[in-house]
């Protein structure tokens, strides 16, 4: 068997570099300090070391953090990560005793801690950037719930529906991703410190207080499984995925409706930009750079997952690279989310002209269809009658409302004159089901919105 290497100098500075997480895991300085306290005063509970000993680590901890606060603290890459640089910094104030906090655990389940704790606490933070949003697509929503505008399909008019059920359609997409970050907590609410380098430690440690001093629920069944471990970040990331998918889907719908073509809405200054040369330009740039973020954190999922995916237990140094993605995602989705609860609160809605483009009613064809239904027809003839019918008006310039009685009789007899009571408004009311688009569906659908967010 070869003999490992246990001097720091030997090493590569190249190698040294290449190898220091440091300059990215030093922002898990809170995390280890909080760590290593509750470590500490376990230790002495329990006996395994002197309580004079662990209130001078305690002491020096509490020290180290605020000198980290105020940018005070050397970082070196010589001593390779956060641990080690607040434990040579320990030792530095408190001299020997420092020793005696690394006693019953490893940096592999340290450094499972610290993420565990990272990720409980920004998972949080994300949990209410997603319930700022949906207050603003609330805000707007009720602003505008007698507003009727197509709704598409293919990125055709389709069917009329209130603008307040377009935009609670994201509401749900977004209640969805808080309580897939809600099942991520559940999961991440483990303790894994007490797990050793990869088989426990041999000492009579106890958990259950740590647990209850770093605020987990429960901890770890299995020190193999807990330090190698990392389906929560996993799972953070794959939950901001998807909500960067939402966030992507409404940032092109502003994109559109923004348009000149469009023309629904007016996305306020502070959230958009003028053009170097076109004067008349107002770029929607924010909603632009969340479709574009998206392909980051889609990235840094797969990124993951490529880690992951041949790891023989336990922790194994690819593990290493499992923080930059992860806080990169972390940043990405917070400022995403943040940005678009203040943009959409500036939006403006252009009612005039929705409202002429719903003057053009072919879009009302589903509901001739249907009046034919409900006079005896059956609905696939009914379909290729008013198929005919729109063909006929289109080909002639005329919207249906402009086609006399006589030519809609051309067609079938089961027109008469309540054919004219067919509008924009009758069809959206006409939906009154559940989750459907009629104004008593949308006021109970708003009702329900705001309860889930007080909930």
């Amino acid at each position: 068997m070869k003999k490992p290497s246990q001097n720091p100098s030997r090493i590569d500075k190249q190698a040294r570099d290449y190898g220091a997480s440091i300059p990215f895991d030093r922002r898990l300085y809170r995390q280890d300090i909080e760590g290593s306290i509750a470590h500490a005063r376990m230790l002495a509970k329990q006996g395994i070391i002197a309580g004079s000993d662990a209130a001078a680590i305690v002491k020096g901890l509490n020290s180290i953090g605020k000198e980290i606060e105020r940018g005070r603290l050397q970082f070196k890459v010589e001593l390779e990560d956060i641990h080690m640089n607040i434990e040579a910094r320990l030792f530095e104030k408190i001299g020997e005793t420092a020793g005696k906090l690394h006693t019953a655990r490893s940096r592999n389940d340290q450094m499972a801690l610290d993420l565990r704790l990272f990720v409980k606490e920004e998972t949080r933070k994300t949990i209410g950037t997603i319930t700022a949003l949906q207050i603003s697509l609330v805000e707007l929503a009720a602003a505008n719930k007698d507003v009727i505008m197509p709704g598409y399909t293919h990125l055709q008019q389709a069917q009329p529906v209130l603008l307040a059920h377009h935009l609670l359609a994201y509401f749900e997409m977004f209640q969805r991703d808080k309580e897939r970050f809600h099942d991520c907590l559940r999961r991440t609410d483990v303790l894994p410190l007490g797990s050793g380098a990869l088989a426990g430690v041999p000492y009579p440690i106890d958990r259950e207080f740590l647990a209850q001093q770093l605020g987990f629920s429960k901890v770890s069944t299995n020190s193999l499984d807990a330090v190698s471990d990392r389906d929560f970040i996993v799972e953070y990331e794959a939950a901001a995925a998807i909500a960067m998918m939402h966030l992507s889907r409404l940032a092109e719908e502003f994109i559109l409706w923004s348009s000149t073509e469009f023309d629904f809405i007016e996305i306020g200054d502070a959230f958009t930009t003028g053009s170097s040369i076109m004067p008349q330009k107002k770029n929607p740039d924010v909603a632009e750079l969340a479709r574009g973020k998206t392909g980051r954190v889609y990235g840094h999922l797969m990124g993951i997952l490529t880690i992951m995916k041949s790891l023989p237990l336990a922790y194994n140094r690819d593990m290493q690279e499992d923080k930059e993605g992860l806080f990169d995602t972390v940043d990405t989705l917070q400022a995403s989310l943040e940005v678009f609860a203040r943009m959409v609160r500036t939006v403006k809605v252009n009612t005039e002209r929705i409202a002429q483009v719903m003057k053009t009613d072919y879009i009302l064809a589903t509901d001739l269809a249907d009046y034919l239904v409900k006079k005896g027809m059956p609905f696939r003839k009914a379909h290729g009658v008013i198929a005919k019918l729109n063909e006929y008006a289109a080909t002639r310039g005329k919207t249906f409302r402009e086609l006399g009685r006589k030519e809609y009789r051309e067609f079938s007899p089961l027109f008469t004159g309540d054919v004219y009571d067919i509008t924009s408004a009758s069809s959206v009311t006409a939906r009154n089901v559940v989750g459907g688009t009629s104004p008593q569906q949308v006021a109970k659908a708003l009702r329900r919105a705001r309860r889930l967010i007080k909930r």
